[in-house]
């Protein structure tokens, strides 16, 4: 009885340094030029305040000698009741760790968010699925207080039943298991425009 104590403490233990911003594992030799191109969200974990609801599609650029760059589209509701499709605009300075960038991002219109955020690519095979994360606000125990999360697919129709195991498997290591919502596509951003 006691080994399962001491184990299950341990496992505990384990847990809770997992959870630290400072241990997550971020994609190796990330490929910006591979990553560019369109992504939809499939999943979503939301931080604090306002944030796309649905019909998320993200397309990233990688310009020659320039930051790596992205514009979105997503449903918002914005004034309490007016849905909108929100168009977003982003710039990604690297840094020392490829798969780990400051993200500085705006809105067309002035009452759309805008921030800067770090923004990193947790796991993608390019073709088929990505994981990205960001912390907006680190705890004093080092864990997130805010953070917000995409699922991407490269294929409008979602994650391919082969990838989940792996998506899964990533959103345990970022400590967000259980904390994301399904994306839906229903054609609300192609009809605003």
């Amino acid at each position: 009885m006691l080994r399962y104590v001491v184990a299950f403490g341990f496992l505990v233990v384990c847990w809770a340094q997992n959870c630290q911003v400072a241990n997550i594992q971020v994609m190796q030799n990330f490929n910006k030029s591979r990553y560019a191109g369109i992504w939809y969200a499939t999943a979503k974990k939301d931080p604090v305040g306002l944030f796309l609801l649905d019909n998320i599609v993200a397309q990233y650029f990688v310009p020659d000698s320039a930051p790596m760059m992205a514009e979105a589209k997503g449903r918002v509701i914005i004034l309490n009741n007016w849905n909108m499709c929100a168009h977003m605009f982003a710039t990604f300075e690297d840094t020392p760790e490829p798969a780990k960038f400051k993200m500085t991002y705006w809105g067309a219109a002035s009452y759309l968010q805008q921030g800067n955020d770090e923004h990193w690519v947790i796991d993608t095979d390019y073709d088929n699925y990505a994981v990205h994360y960001s912390c907006r606000q680190v705890a004093g125990d080092g864990t997130c207080e805010d953070s917000y999360s995409f699922i991407f697919s490269r294929h409008p129709t979602g994650l391919r039943p082969q990838d989940m195991l792996t998506v899964n498997r990533k959103k345990q290591e970022i400590c967000l298991l259980g904390k994301y919502k399904p994306v839906i596509h229903n054609g609300f951003c192609t009809n605003q425009s």
